[in-house]
């Protein structure tokens, strides 16, 4: 018997860079309705790509913006399809070397959660990849959550944050009332050792993390350098 509720992934997978069939199998094998990429291949043909990429999951490409970009099963019905750029400063510094960011963004979209009895309810599912530049990531944080309440139903936000618990960031969160329901590190995939990656629900959406159990452990390894976080939406 099918368990109840909608199976949402969120996953890194490092531009489609690395182990295209470790990938594909680690996708199929988390059976999402519906994926929330980020860091999805860009530059020419970055459409051509992502349907591509999206083909070999078994989803289809419904859309994206900057790196992000979400994936659908077959019958899923997806609206209010939207997606915005967020500022983030050209130049950072690491150490003590200059380096430049690319442009930053979130997209996000309307479903319907299947209920048990009564007709499911709306709910809001955005994806984002926040910068490196310390101060560039509260200001893009904030930018995002406002877009995620702009749909006006609770709403599930995922994404690499680029931050561990108990940074300045991780605070702004607790402010908002969002809940991560990320259940431990997934980075980098090889020795996981880094809580980068959340997944945050607002008030009145459950989410129950699924255990990566059918997931062959040496595709998560080679398909991408982070772990996907799959989660049950009730």
């Amino acid at each position: 018997m099918t368990e109840p509720g909608l199976r949402v992934l969120s996953y890194n997978v490092h531009r489609w860079g690395d182990d295209r069939e470790a990938l594909a199998r680690v996708v199929r094998a988390c059976a999402p309705d519906v994926a929330l990429i980020q860091e999805a291949p860009t530059w020419w043909g970055t459409r051509r790509k992502r349907e591509a990429m999206a083909a070999s999951f078994g989803l289809r490409y419904v859309g994206g913006a900057a790196r992000n970009a979400i994936l659908a099963a077959d019958g899923l019905d997806l609206t209010s399809y939207r997606h915005w750029r967020v500022w983030r400063p050209f130049i950072r510094r690491r150490l003590r070397l200059i380096a430049t960011q690319l442009p930053g963004g979130a997209i996000g979209a309307r479903t319907t959660l299947p209920g048990h009895s009564a007709p499911g309810r709306e709910v809001a599912l955005v994806v984002c990849h926040l910068g490196l530049h310390i101060g560039g990531r509260l200001r893009e944080f904030r930018q995002v959550v406002r877009g995620c309440e702009s749909f006006g139903v609770p709403y599930l936000l995922v994404g690499d944050l680029n931050e561990e618990p108990g940074g300045d960031l991780w605070a702004k969160i607790a402010e908002a009332g969002l809940t991560d329901n990320n259940t431990g590190p997934t980075f980098p995939a090889r020795a996981p050792s880094r809580h980068i990656d959340a997944a945050l629900t607002s008030p009145g959406l459950t989410a129950i993390a699924v255990p990566l159990s059918d997931v062959n452990s040496a595709d998560l390894v080679a398909a991408s350098d982070h772990l996907p976080i799959l989660l049950r939406l009730t």
